[in-house]
């Protein structure tokens, strides 16, 4: 008989209350489940936001949301998923940092909380009771977890500074119209 360990556990509680709000999020941006705008309105607010083509930039954020998250709970390929989630949510980090960090005045509080979770669960592994276990995949090899979030952190980079140069060019439009 095996004996319960509460590590094992307490992964699998991070992985699926983490993943299952991930999932959701994804929804909304995706299919507009739970309330949420849907692609083609996430693609629009993804374009007045400067992320841009605001379609694939709403295709890439749901994607990583809904499909990290499914990953996460699914304890599979656990540092991609961990690292795609993060990724998704640095995203979302750029676009409410202009508010603050408290949640409440629209800051970036809560979307780097789930990114810091993904990221922590991609880098600490899915535990026992997963499917990367169950399959005898063992993907916490150093370089393995290296190179998931490093191309998490390099897509994110694209991101972030692909945004911020649409917003200079559209702040220096509009100033030029002055």
């Amino acid at each position: 008989m095996t004996c319960i360990n509460r590590r094992d556990l307490a992964l699998l509680a991070l992985r699926t209350g983490t993943g299952a709000v991930l999932i959701a999020h994804g929804a909304q941006k995706l299919f507009g489940w739970f309330g949420g705008a849907g692609l083609e309105g996430t693609a629009a607010a993804m374009e007045s936001m400067g992320f841009r083509p605001g379609r694939q930039s709403a295709i890439a954020a749901g994607l990583g949301e809904a499909g990290g998250g499914a990953l996460l709970v699914l304890g599979l390929a656990t540092p991609a998923a961990g690292a795609a989630a993060a990724g998704a949510m640095a995203g979302a980090v750029a676009v409410h940092a202009p508010a603050g960090f408290f949640n409440q005045s629209g800051g970036f509080e809560y979307p780097a909380f789930l990114g810091f979770t993904a990221a922590a669960v991609g880098l600490a592994g899915p535990g026992r009771y997963s499917v990367d276990h169950a399959t005898g995949h063992h993907f916490d090899r150093p370089w393995t977890v290296a190179l998931a979030f490093g191309a998490s952190a390099l897509a994110a980079a694209v991101v972030v500074t692909g945004r911020a140069r649409v917003r200079a060019e559209a702040e220096a439009e509009a100033a030029g119209r002055e």
